[in-house]
Protein backbone atom coordinates (compact mmCIF):
# COMPACT_ATOMS: atom_id res chain seq x y z
CA UNK A 1 0.00 0.00 0.00
CA UNK A 2 1.06 3.64 -0.95
CA UNK A 3 -0.09 6.87 0.53
CA UNK A 4 0.43 9.22 -2.58
CA UNK A 5 2.37 11.25 -1.10
CA UNK A 6 4.96 11.86 -3.36
CA UNK A 7 8.55 11.06 -1.55
CA UNK A 8 11.25 12.11 -4.19
CA UNK A 9 11.90 12.39 -7.82
CA UNK A 10 13.44 9.45 -9.50
CA UNK A 11 15.78 9.39 -12.88
CA UNK A 12 15.65 6.44 -15.13
CA UNK A 13 19.27 5.57 -15.96
CA UNK A 14 18.83 2.73 -17.90
CA UNK A 15 15.96 1.14 -20.09
CA UNK A 16 16.60 -2.58 -21.47
CA UNK A 17 13.56 -4.33 -23.47
CA UNK A 18 13.50 -7.97 -23.82
CA UNK A 19 10.72 -9.98 -25.58
CA UNK A 20 7.36 -9.83 -23.01
CA UNK A 21 9.37 -7.35 -20.21
CA UNK A 22 10.88 -4.30 -19.57
CA UNK A 23 14.05 -3.75 -17.44
CA UNK A 24 14.21 -0.05 -15.86
CA UNK A 25 17.35 0.89 -13.35
CA UNK A 26 15.94 4.18 -11.50
CA UNK A 27 18.62 6.46 -9.89
CA UNK A 28 17.11 7.99 -6.65
CA UNK A 29 18.33 10.85 -4.24
CA UNK A 30 20.82 9.92 -1.83
CA UNK A 31 19.10 7.95 1.35
CA UNK A 32 16.37 6.82 -0.77
CA UNK A 33 17.28 3.67 -0.84
CA UNK A 34 18.28 3.08 2.95
CA UNK A 35 17.38 -0.76 4.04
CA UNK A 36 15.37 -1.05 0.37
CA UNK A 37 16.01 -4.86 -0.21
CA UNK A 38 15.16 -6.63 -3.31
CA UNK A 39 11.60 -8.01 -3.15
CA UNK A 40 10.51 -4.31 -1.84
CA UNK A 41 7.82 -2.10 -3.85
CA UNK A 42 7.99 1.06 -5.19
CA UNK A 43 5.56 3.09 -6.64
CA UNK A 44 6.88 4.83 -9.76
CA UNK A 45 4.67 7.02 -11.44
CA UNK A 46 1.76 5.81 -9.54
CA UNK A 47 2.88 1.97 -10.34
CA UNK A 48 3.66 -0.71 -8.02
CA UNK A 49 6.79 -1.73 -9.00
CA UNK A 50 9.02 -4.93 -7.35
CA UNK A 51 12.71 -4.38 -6.54
CA UNK A 52 14.66 -6.81 -8.38
CA UNK A 53 18.48 -5.70 -7.84
CA UNK A 54 20.30 -3.49 -6.29
CA UNK A 55 23.24 -1.11 -7.67
CA UNK A 56 25.06 1.04 -5.44
CA UNK A 57 23.72 2.93 -2.86
CA UNK A 58 21.46 4.89 -4.44
CA UNK A 59 19.94 2.83 -7.95
CA UNK A 60 17.37 0.07 -8.00
CA UNK A 61 16.31 -2.52 -11.29
CA UNK A 62 12.60 -3.61 -11.91
CA UNK A 63 11.07 -5.60 -14.08
CA UNK A 64 7.99 -4.55 -15.87
CA UNK A 65 5.85 -7.29 -17.96
CA UNK A 66 4.38 -6.58 -20.74
CA UNK A 67 0.31 -6.18 -19.62
CA UNK A 68 2.29 -3.33 -17.49
CA UNK A 69 3.92 -1.90 -20.40
CA UNK A 70 0.19 -1.39 -22.20
CA UNK A 71 -1.82 -0.17 -19.69
CA UNK A 72 0.40 2.36 -18.49
CA UNK A 73 2.56 4.82 -19.59
CA UNK A 74 5.81 2.96 -18.11
CA UNK A 75 6.13 1.72 -22.00
CA UNK A 76 7.02 4.89 -23.47
CA UNK A 77 9.90 6.18 -20.72
CA UNK A 78 13.61 6.83 -21.90
CA UNK A 79 16.52 7.32 -20.63
CA UNK A 80 16.47 10.64 -18.49
CA UNK A 81 13.25 10.59 -18.30
CA UNK A 82 12.10 11.60 -14.25
CA UNK A 83 9.41 9.78 -12.75
CA UNK A 84 7.18 10.24 -9.14
CA UNK A 85 8.83 7.50 -6.47
CA UNK A 86 7.28 6.67 -3.18
CA UNK A 87 8.42 3.95 -1.02
CA UNK A 88 5.38 1.11 0.48
CA UNK A 89 4.18 2.10 3.70
CA UNK A 90 5.07 0.84 6.83
CA UNK A 91 2.88 -0.40 9.48
CA UNK A 92 0.78 2.59 11.50
CA UNK A 93 2.83 5.19 8.93
CA UNK A 94 0.65 8.55 8.45
CA UNK A 95 -1.16 8.45 5.45
CA UNK A 96 -0.73 12.00 3.99
CA UNK A 97 -2.97 11.28 1.35
CA UNK A 98 -5.23 8.84 0.54
CA UNK A 99 -4.58 4.79 0.28
CA UNK A 100 -3.50 3.61 -3.11
CA UNK A 101 -2.89 0.04 -4.57
CA UNK A 102 -0.31 0.70 -7.35
CA UNK A 103 -2.81 -0.41 -9.70
CA UNK A 104 -3.41 1.98 -12.37
CA UNK A 105 -6.87 1.95 -13.68
CA UNK A 106 -6.59 3.88 -17.07
CA UNK A 107 -4.09 6.29 -18.40
CA UNK A 108 -5.16 9.95 -19.08
CA UNK A 109 -4.11 12.69 -20.92
CA UNK A 110 -3.56 16.22 -20.05
CA UNK A 111 -5.75 18.77 -22.06
CA UNK A 112 -5.31 21.96 -20.68
CA UNK A 113 -2.77 23.59 -19.02
CA UNK A 114 -4.02 27.13 -16.34
CA UNK A 115 -1.99 29.23 -14.36
CA UNK A 116 -3.20 31.44 -12.11
CA UNK A 117 -1.32 33.82 -9.85
CA UNK A 118 -0.65 31.14 -6.84
CA UNK A 119 -1.82 27.54 -8.49
CA UNK A 120 -1.67 25.93 -11.67
CA UNK A 121 -4.72 23.82 -12.89
CA UNK A 122 -3.96 20.89 -15.15
CA UNK A 123 -7.54 19.37 -16.88
CA UNK A 124 -7.51 15.94 -17.91
CA UNK A 125 -9.59 14.33 -20.11
CA UNK A 126 -10.41 11.04 -19.80
CA UNK A 127 -11.88 7.23 -21.12
CA UNK A 128 -16.44 8.01 -20.78
CA UNK A 129 -16.38 4.74 -18.91
CA UNK A 130 -14.03 6.31 -16.13
CA UNK A 131 -16.51 9.45 -15.33
CA UNK A 132 -18.76 7.25 -13.08
CA UNK A 133 -15.95 6.94 -10.53
CA UNK A 134 -14.85 10.73 -10.36
CA UNK A 135 -16.58 13.64 -8.34
CA UNK A 136 -15.89 16.61 -7.60
CA UNK A 137 -14.11 17.32 -4.12
CA UNK A 138 -13.27 13.14 -4.40
CA UNK A 139 -9.68 11.39 -4.51
CA UNK A 140 -8.20 10.81 -7.29
CA UNK A 141 -4.46 9.60 -7.97
CA UNK A 142 -2.47 10.95 -10.81
CA UNK A 143 1.01 9.69 -11.23
CA UNK A 144 1.08 7.87 -7.50
CA UNK A 145 0.26 11.52 -6.37
CA UNK A 146 -3.18 11.90 -4.14
CA UNK A 147 -4.83 14.33 -5.46
CA UNK A 148 -8.05 16.43 -5.27
CA UNK A 149 -10.71 16.82 -7.57
CA UNK A 150 -11.39 20.46 -8.19
CA UNK A 151 -14.14 20.39 -11.10
CA UNK A 152 -15.73 17.57 -13.41
CA UNK A 153 -17.38 17.61 -16.57
CA UNK A 154 -18.93 14.27 -17.54
CA UNK A 155 -20.45 15.43 -20.70
CA UNK A 156 -16.70 16.20 -22.24
CA UNK A 157 -15.19 13.55 -20.11
CA UNK A 158 -12.71 15.97 -17.81
CA UNK A 159 -12.06 16.54 -14.71
CA UNK A 160 -9.67 19.36 -13.29
CA UNK A 161 -6.55 19.72 -10.22
CA UNK A 162 -5.55 22.65 -8.67
CA UNK A 163 -1.73 22.06 -7.74
CA UNK A 164 0.28 24.17 -5.26
CA UNK A 165 3.71 25.26 -5.83
CA UNK A 166 5.21 22.62 -3.68
CA UNK A 167 3.44 20.15 -5.40
CA UNK A 168 4.92 21.26 -8.45
CA UNK A 169 8.52 21.12 -7.22
CA UNK A 170 8.23 17.70 -5.73
CA UNK A 171 6.70 16.08 -8.48
CA UNK A 172 7.29 15.61 -12.48
CA UNK A 173 3.84 17.82 -12.96
CA UNK A 174 6.24 21.19 -13.15
CA UNK A 175 7.44 19.27 -17.13
CA UNK A 176 4.55 18.39 -17.72
CA UNK A 177 3.09 19.73 -21.18
CA UNK A 178 -0.39 19.54 -23.18
CA UNK A 179 -0.86 16.07 -24.51
CA UNK A 180 1.45 14.20 -21.85
CA UNK A 181 0.07 10.91 -20.59
CA UNK A 182 -0.11 10.21 -16.90
CA UNK A 183 -1.52 7.42 -14.99
CA UNK A 184 -4.67 7.29 -13.25
CA UNK A 185 -5.87 5.18 -9.83
CA UNK A 186 -9.23 5.72 -8.82
CA UNK A 187 -10.31 5.72 -5.33
CA UNK A 188 -11.03 2.45 -4.51
CA UNK A 189 -13.88 2.92 -1.78
CA UNK A 190 -15.80 5.33 -4.45
CA UNK A 191 -15.23 2.61 -6.95
CA UNK A 192 -16.73 0.02 -4.73
CA UNK A 193 -20.14 2.12 -3.75
CA UNK A 194 -20.42 3.08 -7.21
CA UNK A 195 -20.49 -1.09 -8.61
CA UNK A 196 -22.30 -1.84 -5.87
CA UNK A 197 -25.22 0.90 -5.83
CA UNK A 198 -25.14 0.41 -10.13
CA UNK A 199 -25.46 -3.50 -9.71
CA UNK A 200 -28.14 -2.87 -7.05
CA UNK A 201 -30.29 -0.78 -9.76
CA UNK A 202 -29.83 -3.06 -11.98
CA UNK A 203 -31.50 -5.97 -10.10
CA UNK A 204 -34.09 -3.85 -9.34
CA UNK A 205 -34.61 -2.50 -12.29
CA UNK A 206 -34.58 -6.22 -14.26
CA UNK A 207 -36.82 -7.52 -12.08
CA UNK A 208 -39.31 -4.14 -12.41
CA UNK A 209 -38.77 -5.19 -16.43
CA UNK A 210 -39.48 -8.65 -15.51
CA UNK A 211 -42.42 -7.65 -13.58
CA UNK A 212 -44.16 -6.13 -16.39
CA UNK A 213 -44.17 -8.59 -18.94
CA UNK A 214 -45.79 -11.15 -16.85
CA UNK A 215 -48.26 -8.71 -16.16
CA UNK A 216 -48.43 -8.50 -20.16
CA UNK A 217 -48.56 -11.88 -20.50
CA UNK A 218 -44.92 -11.74 -22.52
CA UNK A 219 -43.00 -14.28 -19.98
CA UNK A 220 -44.41 -16.64 -17.56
Amino acid sequence: MFTGIVQALARIDRVQDLPGLRKLRLAFPPGFCQDLAIGASVATDGVCLTVTALHGQDQAEFDIMQQTLVVTTLGSYAVGAQVNVERAAKEGAEIGGHPLSGHVDFVAKIAQIQQTENNTVLRFSVPDHAMRYLFAKGYIAVNGASLTIAQIHRQECWFEVWLIPETLRQTVFSAKKIGDAVNIEIERQTQVIVDTVNLILDDKLEAMVAAVLQQKGVMS
